[in-house]
């Protein structure tokens, strides 16, 4: 395949976004002479929203017998989203499903979630896992690397090789810019570190976010409507969106110290910023979640709520010589899947599914068992 030159993606340095240019990249990329499927990381913020901006107006500019190219806009439900978050995904995924069909755009809109023995709640509740921190950040892969990597490997075996298009810009973060630094390679489509058969193509990279929020502002979506609620959101958050996270080194970008919004569970970070400006613009009905999140935080590290073993039975000394606390205590987790129920039936809203409940039922009978079983042997 012939891969286009970096050098490609902007011609000149006018010292303005070079919209022109970074058309003129996507274009000659889906024109290629391979017919490889693109798969568009779409978190539902404002740079995912611009990559698949340009790419569904580059669809509709070409005459049908030229979209030759499948595009697959791709989100990732980790189940305990923000619910305002999650709200304007499904929405924006919905506007981008009646247009594909309306103008016959080869696009398909899909979510990815974690697998059922996986999720949040199953982990924490069901197996005892304590709360992911900067150290034991454990939800990260299962919820959200895993589950797009698993759809990008199914689209590979299908076709071979794909190309994965990311909103990444060096401009976001010192951390982005170091992401960005191990992909380039001086091409246009970069080998994904961690997938094999995919290529990565950043059309965005060298935007800074005045650029993207000028053209969100100015550019209605090719879908329908306006950003005009992506840009409420953010406003009303006070922060920017969990990214699209398809290798473990791009982790760090998850529940960061910068306010983003993300999983409204999550308690990597130290106070959630994003679930808090939620609330002070007026959604006072999330100032339960965001109590129920702190006492997540608070119970963490309460020796009394941990078991001294691991659940594979071994007792962990870390180097320095300090007893590293198992997981939580099964009446821990019944009391924090009764709190979650209480807190369910409270705000009005599906916190947790049905099928997790049974899944954790089931886990704590094993446990339970395990456990009774290690005593007959000691």
């Amino acid at each position: 395949m012939r891969i286009a030159a970096a050098t490609d993606l902007f011609a000149a340095d006018s010292g303005e976004a070079p919209w022109s240019d970074i058309r003129r990249a996507i274009a000659d990329e889906y024109a290629a002479s391979h017919a490889l499927p693109w798969i568009v990381g779409f978190s539902g913020g404002k740079d995912s929203t611009l990559v698949a901006h340009l790419v569904f107006e580059h669809l509709l500019s070409l005459p049908r017998s030229a979209r030759r190219r499948p595009v697959h806009i791709v989100a990732n439900d980790t189940l305990v989203e923000s619910p305002l978050v999650i709200a304007h995904i499904r929405a924006v995924q919905d506007e981008m499903r009646n247009a594909a069909s309306a103008f016959d755009l080869p696009v398909t809109v899909a979510t990815t979630a974690p697998d059922p023995e996986h999720t949040f709640w199953v982990n924490m509740i069901g197996r005892g896992y304590p709360s992911p921190n900067r150290t034991f950040r454990w939800c990260t892969d299962r919820m959200k690397i895993q589950p797009t990597s698993r759809y990008v490997r199914q689209q590979v075996d299908a076709s071979g090789e794909v190309v994965l298009l990311l909103g990444v810009r060096r401009d976001e973060s010192a951390t982005r810019a170091g992401t960005v630094a191990r992909y380039d390679n001086g091409e246009r489509l970069n080998r994904h570190n961690d997938l094999q058969g995919c290529w990565v193509f950043r059309p965005i990279v060298e935007l800074s976010t005045e650029d993207v929020w000028e053209f969100l502002g100015t550019e209605n979506p090719p879908w329908g409507g306006s950003h005009a609620r992506l840009i409420k959101l953010y406003r009303d958050a006070g922060g920017g969106e969990c990214p699209v996270v398809t290798a473990k080194s791009d982790a760090p970008s998850c529940g960061t110290t910068s306010s983003r919004f993300g999983c409204w569970t999550c308690t990597v970070v130290d106070k959630d910023r994003s679930l808090a400006g939620f609330v002070e613009a007026g959604f006072g009905e999330f100032t339960p979640l965001l109590d129920f999140r702190d006492w997540l935080v608070s119970i963490r590290n309460d020796p009394e709520r941990r078991l001294a073993r691991r659940r594979d039975g071994r007792v962990l000394i870390a180097p320095n010589g300090v007893h590293v606390p198992g997981p939580f205590t099964l009446a821990t987790r019944a009391e924090i899947l009764t709190r979650l129920l209480a807190l369910q039936e409270r705000v009005g809203r599906q916190l947790i599914m049905p099928s997790e409940v049974d899944r954790i039922r089931a886990l704590w009978a094993k446990d339970a068992l395990d456990g009774a079983e290690r005593s007959a042997a000691g």
